[in-house]
């Protein structure tokens, strides 16, 4: 076995402070083995005990032995405190719509135990390990996607998730949405018995924005990659100049997207036969679809970094209230739950990829129109009997429009809560969504994109570089040349279901130097 290979195999250690994207998308996608750190147990055991002393010494917590929001001011006598556990998760457990995939739940669920993890929760440590335990055997909460506004945690969706861990609410153990108690016991589980604090744990934090912003930011990126493949294919099949990727152009606007794409496409481009057949022709310089294919996706990759960095921080916080610090038995009431850093990362993250999406769409219109590509119109032979690709470019339209609506950021909207105590929300997990549903949009625009250049380049007789070809060879050995009219639904998702994998990037990997994100 490969050494890589048995660094997938090992279980994902969680302590609270060394996730990763990659980490999270083992478990999420790969259903990667998790184990609780021995050292994140010590942490967790010495902030129960700090817990415990202050109520054994008659302090007023937060959401332990007070209500919570604009209830903050009613007491709950000493004999309730576990009966309040199980009416924090049942009343806020009211999340409606449809259940997110199980990728985003195994990725909330290691989120949630890891912040426990950090020790600043004052939980025991039985709560994350219950979290673990069910990852294992594949017991997944039934998790609706609506109801949260991004502060005070994403309270409705944890919600559902810690009913399932008492042994109520809905889960899938494999065999279909069942209860939970059913599920658990289905896999060998018992439900866990909450302690003071340990409610207010599970449902305060971030999780469900950024289990959806890790995805995200990963897809992201691969999309990127496949823009950059995309954008290479075209500018060939346009016949436009390589000369505006000189590294000299970028040192002095040295942005490290922008000398990233530069590079890339100067690599991808390497010893094409298409490029020198035109070198010394009248044209100028190429429209900016082209031209200019550096500054706006090195610039949506700078965007996708920064998104990846503020996930990257936010894995690894305590993110409930309040927390424990049991160097001097502290408990601190703050706001570590409230998501406007994801909120904000989420809705750039999706006004960057929609730009990838609205900058390909362009090419393609340039390459099905004959008036500015001096191709066949519509990249067929038999025009007027065929209509070619001229109906695959009003899909990549009616996708940029609908995600020119997506786009509008959602933490520009705040609603509050709880009777204005709550009286500012990032809705963080609707812009995480959102940018989800964006990235789905643009990785079908760019697969049309790469049908269409393909196409266009059939009508060439000269060769590109040889990693376009490659790139080429593996396109036309899902989706065959369009010599005569038919549906292309198939096609698009064919190759989106390449761009998704990452297959066409890797062919450039491996076939130059071209550097994935």
């Amino acid at each position: 076995m490969s050494e890589q290979g048995s660094r997938r195999r090992q279980p994902v250690a969680i302590d609270g402070n060394s996730l990763t994207v990659e980490r999270v998308v083992r478990v999420a996608r790969e259903s990667a083995g998790v184990v609780l750190a021995d050292d994140a147990r010590g942490r967790m055991s010495s902030s129960r005990a700090s817990l415990d002393r202050l109520l054994d010494e008659g302090a007023v917590i937060y959401a332990v032995n007070t209500g919570v929001g604009d209830l903050v001011s009613s007491r709950i006598p000493k004999k309730d405190l576990r009966t309040l556990q199980l009416n924090l998760l049942r009343s806020h457990a009211c999340g409606v719509g449809e259940p997110y995939p199980e990728e985003v739940v195994r990725a909330m669920m290691l989120l949630r135990a890891n912040a426990l993890a950090k020790g600043y929760s004052g939980v025991r440590p039985d709560v994350p390990e219950a979290l673990v335990r069910m990852l294992n055997a594949r017991v997944h909460p039934v998790i609706p996607r609506q109801g949260s506004v991004g502060s005070s945690g994403d309270l409705a969706m944890l919600a559902h998730l810690g009913l399932v861990i008492v042994g109520e609410g809905e889960a899938d153990a494999g065999s279909g949405v069942e209860p939970g108690g059913e599920a658990l016991k289905r896999k060998g589980l018992e439900p866990l018995s909450l302690e003071p604090k340990e409610a207010i744990s599970l449902i305060n934090g971030t999780q469900a924005m950024t289990a959806l912003g890790i995805l995200a930011v990963r897809d992201a990126a691969n999309l990127a990659d496949n823009a950059q493949v995309a954008a290479a294919m075209s500018l060939e099949a346009l016949k436009g100049t390589n000369a505006a990727f000189d590294p000299r152009v970028s040192k002095v606007r040295p942005h490290a997207g922008q000398v990233r794409v530069a590079g890339n496409m100067t690599a991808l481009l390497g010893g094409s036969e298409i490029m020198l057949s035109h070198r010394h022709c009248s044209k100028v310089q190429d429209a900016y679809t082209l031209r200019c294919i550096p500054q706006v996706i090195g610039a949506s990759l700078g965007a996708i970094w920064y998104a990846e960095d503020v996930v990257g921080v936010e894995m690894n916080s305590a993110t409930d209230n309040p927390l424990f610090f049991p160097d001097d038995s502290s408990v601190i009431s703050a706001g570590n739950f409230h998501g406007q850093p994801v909120a904000l990362a989420m809705d750039f993250l999706g006004l960057a990829v929609h730009e990838l999406g609205s900058f390909s769409e362009r090419r393609v219109a340039r390459m099905v129109d004959h008036k500015l590509s001096g191709l066949p119109a519509f990249l067929t032979k038999h025009g007027g009997l065929s209509s070619g690709m001229m109906v695959p470019q009003y899909v990549a339209a009616s996708l940029v429009a609908e995600d020119m609506v997506l786009v509008h950021p959602a933490s520009a909207t705040s609603i509050p809560t709880s009777a204005n105590q709550e009286d500012h929300n990032s809705m963080g997990t609707i812009g995480a969504w959102k940018a989800r549903q964006i990235i789905e949009n643009v990785t079908k625009i760019v697969a049309i994109e790469l049908i269409a250049s393909a196409q266009a380049m059939d009508f060439m007789s000269a060769a590109s570089s040889a990693c376009v070809e490659e790139v080429r060879a593996a396109i036309r050995s899902k989706v065959k040349r369009l010599d005569k009219d038919r549906s292309m639904t198939k096609d698009i998702d064919a190759v989106a279901s390449m761009i998704r994998s990452g297959e066409l990037a890797e062919i450039a990997e491996h076939a130059c130097d071209f550097q994935r994100t």
